[in-house]
């Protein structure tokens, strides 16, 4: 499950890294907020569709299971963070904020969503890891760094970092949900964000865009915010917040590569730069052994799981894995390696 977390979390990273330069060629036609609000329509309009195409309407037949009770707050709360409050926050500073200060800032999402998930949210971490994240997150700033940043007006660049802490508690709340139908999560989130995007779009004067050009900015919101999101909501389940977040923060990197297949742009010293500074972050992590004694307390839950070491219970008949149904754990200590997935939630 490890190595499906890392991988889940790259795939959605290299997804939405592609999708920056794709969005480019549409940016001229469609207003910022327009464009935010087309690529979240298109995620959320697109998975719905999936699921209604495939007839995939019980999630259990998939071996996946709906939101449930209190999750339903904590998916408010991300929706709320992510989707309406940090788009009017980010666009609010831009307007305020020279290009590049801005684009310095917006790393700060990153280093957020690590914070929180360890001092807040309580997940372990020790010294490689961290230096993983700082690792990727220079990398990140190597690539943002436009020259000489322009330091004015103080309560622009205050709401872009704002608004990036609203995507870091977005991340930390959708990991409480994780456990839940991907899917799901990412098609109610894209429709609130699309629908609040375009909203405003229209309420500051901007008319629909063509039919080609609102296709095309949904097809690329369905790739690269829509599977890119679920992919995402994966490796939160697997591997957790921080871990999670740091793999996605290569993202950037991905958009420069494909810049230069697209659009012909050079191979910059930062790129390269970059890439091996991100490279090291990424070995760090993928190399990580985080292995102790543990305790898991007698708990009750419903999740997607197979019958491996954490899940030894009978069933009535046959069964196909994975599934999905309420379960018990006893409580249980033993060391193994691990990473702070649903069942290794525990201080150190």
């Amino acid at each position: 499950m490890v190595r499906t977390g890392s991988t889940t979390a790259i795939l959605a990273a290299v997804l939405f890294g592609v999708s920056t330069p794709m969005a480019k060629l549409l940016v001229h036609d469609l207003s910022p907020w327009m464009l935010a609000g087309l690529l979240y329509l298109g995620s959320g309009t697109g998975l719905g569709l999936v699921r209604l195409v495939r007839g995939l309407v019980v999630s259990a037949e998939r071996g996946e299971r709906s939101i449930r009770g209190t999750e339903w707050f904590w998916l408010l709360g991300a929706v709320l963070a992510g989707g309406i409050a940090a788009p009017v926050l980010l666009m609010s500073g831009l307007a305020a904020t020279p290009a590049s200060s801005a684009s310095l800032l917006l790393n700060l999402e990153g280093v957020f969503t690590a914070l929180l998930a360890w001092f807040v949210f309580h997940e372990g971490f020790d010294r490689r890891l961290v230096a993983g994240m700082v690792a990727i997150v220079a990398g990140a700033v190597v690539l943002s760094w436009g020259g000489p940043v322009e330091i004015a007006g103080g309560w622009g660049a205050a709401a872009v970092a704002a608004a990036c802490l609203m995507w870091a508690v977005d991340n930390n709340l959708t990991r409480k949900v994780s456990l839940a139908d991907p899917m799901d999560i990412a098609t109610i989130k894209g429709l609130v964000a699309g629908g609040v995007n375009v909203g405003i779009a229209l309420a500051l004067g901007d008319g629909m865009p063509a039919a080609p050009t609102m296709i095309a900015a949904m097809l690329v919101g369905l790739l690269g915010y829509g599977v890119s999101l679920v992919l995402f909501v994966f490796a939160l389940r697997y591997i957790g917040t921080a871990r999670t977040g740091a793999y996605f923060s290569t993202a950037p990197f991905v958009g420069g590569i494909a810049s230069l297949a697209m659009f012909g742009e050079p191979l910059t010293a930062g790129l390269v730069i970059a890439a091996i500074l991100m490279g090291i972050g990424v070995w760090l992590h993928l190399t990580e052994d985080h292995d102790h004694e543990h305790v898991h307390e007698e708990i009750e839950h419903d999740h997607p799981h197979v019958h491996d070491e954490h899940h030894q219970h009978g069933h009535d008949g046959p069964v196909t894995e994975p599934h999905s149904h309420r379960h018990r754990h006893a409580r249980l200590r033993h060391r193994h390696p691990h990473y702070p997935d649903a069942h290794h939630v525990h201080t150190h």
